[in-house]
């Protein structure tokens, strides 16, 4: 079974509150919601692959020494295999804006269940939970 790296990140405004996108139609899992993020390279590491992916698809910019890894998921999806992990970024800079047809919503971490998610992003919920 191939596994598969993804990353995702856990942006937290000054409230506290946690980004989660929606995915668009047209892609898998269309209309669940998630922690902005995206695949890993060939020869990428992972924190460069976030760095792109918050770029490319909320135009906004932060840097490594911003991002912390707080925990990471493992889900057999069947045909493949995900490992993600979840990164914490309280810093960055440039307006955030959703730029491949995604909605945006800020949420307290108490109310990310309320959120309809992917099986691998729902157990990242308890390790935001406890971190603020």
């Amino acid at each position: 079974m191939k596994t598969l790296l993804v990353v995702a990140c856990a942006l937290i405004d000054a409230d506290n509150r946690v980004l989660i996108t929606r995915r668009p139609e047209g892609k898998a899992m269309a209309g669940l919601w998630e922690f902005p993020g995206g695949k890993v390279e060939r020869d990428e590491l992972p924190e460069d692959a976030l760095l792109r992916e918050l770029q490319e698809e909320l135009g906004v910019t932060t840097w490594k020494s911003c991002l912390a890894p707080l925990t990471f998921a493992s889900h057999d999806y069947g045909d493949f295999h995900l490992l993600m992990p979840l990164y914490v970024c309280r810093k960055w800079e440039g307006l955030m804006a959703a730029r491949e047809g995604q909605a945006l919503k800020w949420v307290r971490p108490n109310r990310l269940r309320d959120y309809p998610m992917p099986p691998a992003d729902a157990p990242l919920i308890p390790a935001l939970i406890d971190l603020l």
